[in-house]
């Protein structure tokens, strides 16, 4: 059954709003196993409102930290160590699971998040923005990724369209290009689930 993880280059790149769209696309269960930063919403909050999903399809995070910071230190302030054994897979498919931040984000001190990818065994998404920098990070991150045998399903992209840079990404990084999702003036569960069906063929996600 279909299962996926979601990265980003980058935090704050619209890694969880794909998420959402993903999820509803898939009418998929969805999971992020650490969530870092709880003043603003956790992210499944936004991802059970925009994929219109059932709220039974949101699955529990493992950990919940309070500070907006990377886990093994948001962990740390909060009095916590990550056990990365609490981090198994759950069970329901279709399942998209996001990560936080980028693939070399500590989920410990010894740990990194393309460590945990590695030991789920599932394809990894890679969100990346369209504009400038964005060739530099994406190629890093499938290289990081690759380095550790994780299969790399694809790139999806999130921005206004930059034909150059998303091809360019594809051609160097021997990835497929996904699709694109714009920037939306108004963000709620129809413009995306409109944007998105728009920017990807579903088919490549089955």
């Amino acid at each position: 059954m279909t299962a996926y993880v979601v990265t980003g280059t980058d935090t704050g790149i619209g890694k969880t709003v794909f998420a959402a769209a993903l999820t509803g696309a898939l009418r998929a269960h969805y999971w992020k196993p650490v969530q870092s930063g709880l003043d603003d919403g956790a992210d499944a909050d936004t991802v059970a409102h925009l994929s219109g999903c059932p709220r039974a399809h949101i699955l529990p995070e493992s950990y919940r930290l309070t500070e907006p910071l990377s886990p093994h230190r948001a962990a740390e302030l909060d009095g916590l160590t990550i056990d990365p054994a609490r981090l198994a897979l759950p069970a329901p498919r279709p399942l998209v699971v996001e990560g936080a931040g980028g693939v070399l984000v500590p989920v410990t001190r010894t740990v990194t998040f393309a460590d945990i990818f590695a030991q789920w065994a599932l394809p990894v998404i890679v969100v990346a923005r369209t504009s400038l920098g964005t060739i530099n990070h994406s190629l890093l991150t499938i290289e990081a990724l690759r380095a550790r045998g994780v299969a790399v399903h694809g790139v999806a992209y999130v921005g206004h369209a930059n034909e150059d840079n998303e091809a360019t990404i594809a051609a160097m990084g021997g990835v497929r290009r996904l699709g694109r999702l714009p920037i939306l003036p108004q963000l709620d569960p129809a413009s995306l689930a409109r944007a998105f069906a728009a920017g990807f063929d579903i088919a490549a996600f089955a």
